[in-house]
């Protein structure tokens, strides 16, 4: 296993890794929508955390020399499901035509308050 680490994402706000490399897969840490440069969590535009947590990703990602075309599954988690179709909305303009597996769940809380986590797994 090999540990990925980037200034281009947000420091883990806890005991792991942003991500990690295993065979041909790159594995993503959950990606709240932390702004590397200030470390301050986006809460106002659940649109602006959306694409702040998708570019978390896509820099993870990267930096383990993959790219966001070879993401094969993602997972979602929402403060509030009521953000389904705003979060659809900035997640379809990311991927394009692109459409890797998802899943996408309301959870009870997320770290800091957060109002979605992403989490990737891509190819290399």
């Amino acid at each position: 296993m090999k540990i990925i680490q980037t200034e281009k994402a947000p420091a883990a706000v806890g005991p792991y890794s942003q991500g990690t490399i295993v065979g041909n897969l790159v594995f993503t840490s959950g990606q709240l929508p932390l702004v590397p440069e200030t470390g301050e969590l986006v809460t106002d535009d659940i649109k602006k955390a959306t694409q702040q947590s998708l570019d978390n990703v896509k820099a993870i990602v990267e930096e383990a020399g993959s790219s966001v075309d070879k993401i094969v599954k993602v997972n979602i988690f929402l403060d509030n499901i009521a953000d389904f179709a705003a979060v659809n909305e900035v997640y379809t303009e990311f991927f394009g035509d692109h459409k890797p597996a998802r899943s996408c769940v309301e959870v009870g809380k997320l770290p800091k308050n957060g109002l979605l986590e992403i989490e990737a797994i891509a190819e290399l």
